[in-house]
């Protein structure tokens, strides 16, 4: 039975993939012939397999002034995922959030506030004060805050990060590299909240008594960059213009990190050089599509029907060169027992995915309709029905 799923898919998955897929490599890809980063540091890759496209001094180790809040914004969403907070929960301001200084959106102390407008005020504004409230909130201090966000770093693999605050304001000892700021901008951007403020390019902030804050977005290339929806930027005078961004053409996702532009229009066309160099030259195509059922027969044991429908849980994505051609082999693997009953998302098995005989990944698959488990009178019918057809 195994065979059989996996010869049908493996034939269905090449004949797919020969068409329409080009490219792929598997040295690291570098752009330095084509374009050479005028900041002191710059990475850029693909957000879905993190391919390395360009890279400039990644792991060296340099201040990165307010894209500290990256870390910032991810224990806050997480902490809404875990629902320790919500969005429309409001919190107290101390007076020493409101006292914060640099970028700021001149938050009252002792007044309330909604986390989702404070979160705002951090994404689109890179409001010191918003930053330092969330951290009171969320772990009574900034302090107990920042040794949360070193914890993380460590668990994502910043080997070469170092927080000393959650605001990026300048401080002894605080460092990180663009190749640990893309590590941690690719997992904030997997919570797809973040994009319903990351698009924002101009709003505001109510505070008590109807003042309101005008607010524009720091990332200039969410207006001017096509693609572009989703970024955090940073500057003091110790770590120059910062930029991380994203973009997204095409179901094609890139992140690219710069530190240390020598000005502000330069990290921006920086950015947006290494944008238009990934985009000209590598496509992602999606090999394993979880929007869609897999054409599979996957058998049920013991349920009112034999077979069950099923999807990945999943996509799989395959950054490519558009250069060269490529084939992809996809076997599935069903689980060892599979009975009923059996409900969507429950797990029946995985794809295993391999290019030129190597394993390059593996997606689980999941139940896409339900399977009710046979019930006595069930049974009672089968066997009439085949006492029947043996009586014809």
């Amino acid at each position: 039975m195994k065979r059989n799923f996996s010869v049908i898919f493996i034939l269905l998955a090449c004949t797919m993939l020969l068409v329409c897929f080009s490219g792929f490599t598997n040295k690291k890809v570098l752009a330095e012939e084509q374009f050479s980063a005028s900041s002191k540091s710059a990475y850029l890759i693909d957000a879905h397999s993190g391919r390395v496209i360009y890279a400039k001094n990644e792991e060296q180790r340099l201040p990165i002034a307010s894209m500290c809040k990256i870390m910032t914004l991810l224990l806050c969403f997480e902490s809404i995922d875990n629902g320790e907070i919500a969005l429309d929960q409001s919190i107290t301001v101390s007076t020493n959030a409101s006292g914060m200084g640099g970028s700021q959106v001149f938050l009252e102390a002792n007044a309330e506030y909604l986390v989702g407008e404070l979160i705002k005020s951090i994404v689109v504004a890179s409001a010191n004060d918003a930053c330092v409230a969330m951290a009171e909130k969320l772990c009574g201090s900034e302090h107990s805050f920042v040794e949360k966000m070193n914890n993380r770093a460590n668990e994502l693999g910043m080997n070469n990060t170092l927080f000393v605050n959650c605001t990026g304001l300048p401080k002894p000892g605080q460092y990180s590299c663009a190749k640990d700021v893309a590590k941690m901008f690719l997992e904030l951007i997997k919570h797809k909240e973040y994009f319903k403020f990351s698009r924002i390019w101009t709003d505001k902030i109510i505070h008590p008594n109807d003042r309101v804050t005008e607010i524009a977005n720091t990332n200039k290339l969410v207006r001017f960059y096509n693609g572009c929806d989703g970024g955090k930027t940073g500057y003091t005078q110790e770590a120059g213009h910062c930029l991380s961004a994203c973009a997204e053409r095409n179901g094609t996702r890139l992140v690219s990190v710069v530190i240390s532009a020598p000005d502000s229009k330069s990290r921006f066309r920086d950015v947006s050089s290494m944008f238009d160099y990934g985009f000209a030259n590598f496509v992602n195509k999606i090999v394993i599509d979880d929007k869609k059922p897999l054409d599979l027969t996957v058998n049920v044991t013991g349920g009112k029907c034999d077979t069950v429908q099923v999807k990945a849980e999943k996509p799989f994505f395959i950054f490519a060169n558009k250069n060269e051609k490529i084939s992809v082999e996809c076997d599935f693997v069903p689980s060892d027992k599979i009975k009923a009953p059996i409900y969507v998302g429950d797990l029946v098995g995985k794809v295993n995915i391999y290019r030129d005989g190597q394993k390059i990944g593996e997606v689980n698959v999941i139940a896409n309709e339900d399977v009710l488990k046979k019930t006595y009178f069930d049974y009672i019918k089968d066997v009439g029905e085949n006492w029947a057809l043996i009586n014809v």
